[in-house]
């Protein structure tokens, strides 16, 4: 059996229950090493084959699956935040699925999660924002036209930019085109919940210049809306004492 565990955005103890067991019973781990906490491995046995996949292609990955599996071994691929979220695992589950080998997915505390909480803020603040876009600005990976930062931009909804830390003057100007003014409320965060984590907050026409003076280029989410901010926002229906639930009866 082959185990897509998310690690969690840094900190060794954000990593899930269900995820550090699976890690302590793994007899071989394959770790993002660029990304991933190595601290986290502290939590394998001394016996456990351990693989670094950041120097390693996606065949060299899948045959050292295939050979695990052939050997019986529960084999855990761990990956940064959560597997889902910009984890290339679609095609390491297609692999295996061809060659019939069985994997589960162990999900895992997305970095924007981590970010947000660095910030002290809530996403999903209401009358102001209701929803969150995870997007990314178009590198050596394309992005359809369709989901370009612009378009997105255009609603105003609270945005969490992922991989995108290299093209800050270009990803300024383009949320800038969508329709956020320039004084828009945006934070930087670098490595989330790790111990060297830096806060940066902004505006979106200071994006590019706070990460220049800040000497940040990478593995770094940029968050934006005016949630990032303590805008004002309308208490929530669910503990209003008006308001009737399931579980409440409102009083006038």
């Amino acid at each position: 059996m082959v185990y897509f565990v998310g690690a969690g955005p840094g900190a060794e103890d954000l990593i899930t229950v269900r995820g550090a067991r699976l890690l302590k019973k793994a007899d071989m781990v394959i770790y993002a090493g660029s990304l991933v906490n190595p601290e986290l491995l502290k939590e394998t046995r001394e016996d456990c084959e351990i693989y670094n996949s950041a120097g390693m292609t996606l065949e060299e990955v899948i045959q050292v699956m295939v050979r695990g599996e052939t050997e019986g071994k529960i084999i855990v691929r761990l990956h940064t935040g959560d597997p889902c979220v910009y984890g290339a695992i679609r095609e390491q589950m297609d692999s295996l699925e061809q060659k019939g080998i069985a994997w589960e997915i162990c999900p895992g505390v997305s970095s924007f999660c981590g970010a947000a909480a660095a910030l002290n803020m809530e996403y999903t603040l209401p009358g102001v924002s209701q929803s969150v876009v995870l997007t990314r600005m178009a590198g050596r990976t394309p992005v359809p036209d369709r989901e370009s930062i612009a378009s997105f931009a255009a609603h105003k909804a609270a945005m969490v930019i992922f991989l995108s830390a290299g093209m800050m003057e270009e990803l300024s100007h383009e949320l800038m085109r969508g329709g956020y003014d320039p004084d828009t409320p945006a934070a930087i965060v670098y490595k989330a919940t790790w111990p060297d984590e830096k806060r940066i907050l902004c505006t979106v026409g200071t994006l590019a210049g706070k990460a220049r003076e800040q000497g940040i280029a990478k593995t770094a989410l940029v968050i934006v809306g005016d949630s990032v901010r303590q805008a004002d926002y309308d208490r929530s229906n669910l503990y209003d004492p008006g308001f009737t639930t399931e579980y409440r009866r409102g009083r006038e």
